[in-house]
């Protein structure tokens, strides 16, 4: 569909047997999933910060991997590392204790993670940067974080599409997005994770959003979603029908300005990511 590409958070779940594989097992899941699906989002990089060691990166042997299961029209969403976004050590390794991350907006990590993501280059789309809630302790003021932000952008390779998703709804207002504009950033929407609806949010903002935008649909209640479908994303238990239509026409509105959109679904939204984008083409969106 022009300018939207809808996909699904992360591909290898057994249970999507038939829905998306021919078998729950021995196949290529990805191949398999790009024959159906024009786009997916890789978070497993985003997991990158283990106590106060070295920084995993991504092993240029997956990377290679997944490069070659896809066709050429197939873009990968991908989340930057947490230790590039986390402003401190997670407190559970510092024995409580604030330890200030010293990756944290390291051009030269983002730059060596880039370089592990070439074969993947012709197939990448946004490279997301996703930031934890950050208190007083951790960030002083909204335009210190952009002030920070400003000066890891304005050293990035050009060439990219990156996308910030911050996780606190007080730094969305005029300077935020005229630091998006500035930069040629594009924003990440996420539904759920105590963030303000997307909807409320394009709202009120929309009109600042003229590049490209991401809409993660991650839903509310992980915990409580995983015990209900005792991880077996099979089918829809907790359908959003309320919500939907505003979501997508959401959508349609940012498409029809010409915003390059992509919509990524995960299970804990509904119970099925696939079943969930299958009732939004079915249902609610329109071609053009």
């Amino acid at each position: 569909m022009k300018n939207l590409r809808i996909g699904t958070c992360s591909w290898k779940y057994p249970s999507w047997f038939p829905e998306v594989y021919s078998a729950p097992k021995g196949i290529d899941y990805l191949a398999e999933y790009s024959s159906r699906f024009d786009t997916v989002e890789i978070d497993q990089w985003f997991w990158s910060l283990f106590g106060q060691t070295d920084v995993a990166l991504p092993r240029p042997s997956t990377v290679l991997e997944y490069a070659s299961s896809v066709p050429g029209g197939f873009r990968f969403s991908v989340k930057a590392p947490n230790s590039i976004t986390l402003t401190h050590y997670y407190r559970q390794h510092t024995r409580g204790k604030l330890v200030p991350n010293p990756y944290f907006l390291s051009v030269p990590l983002l730059e060596q993670f880039l370089e592990i993501l070439a074969p993947m280059r012709p197939n990448l789309g946004p490279i997301m940067f996703q930031f934890e809630y950050l208190n007083r302790s951790k960030m002083e003021s909204t335009q210190r974080f952009l002030d920070r932000l400003g000066a890891f952008f304005g050293q990035l390779p050009s060439g990219y599409t990156y996308a910030l998703e911050p996780r606190n709804p007080e730094f969305f207002g005029k300077p935020y997005f005229d630091f998006l504009r500035e930069f040629g950033l594009s924003q990440v929407f996420i539904q759920g994770y105590f963030m303000p609806s997307v909807v409320s949010l394009y709202r009120e903002w929309g009109a600042n959003i003229d590049r490209s935008a991401v809409i993660r649909l991650h839903g509310y209640d992980r915990a409580g979603m995983e015990r209900i479908t005792k991880k077996n994303y099979d089918h829809i238990v907790k359908p959003m029908d309320e919500e939907l239509p505003g979501i997508i026409e959401m959508v349609q509105q940012m498409r029809n300005q010409g915003v390059s959109v992509f919509l990524n679904v995960n299970n804990h939204y509904e119970g099925s990511a696939p079943l969930t984008i299958r009732k939004i083409v079915e249902e609610y969106l329109t071609e053009g």
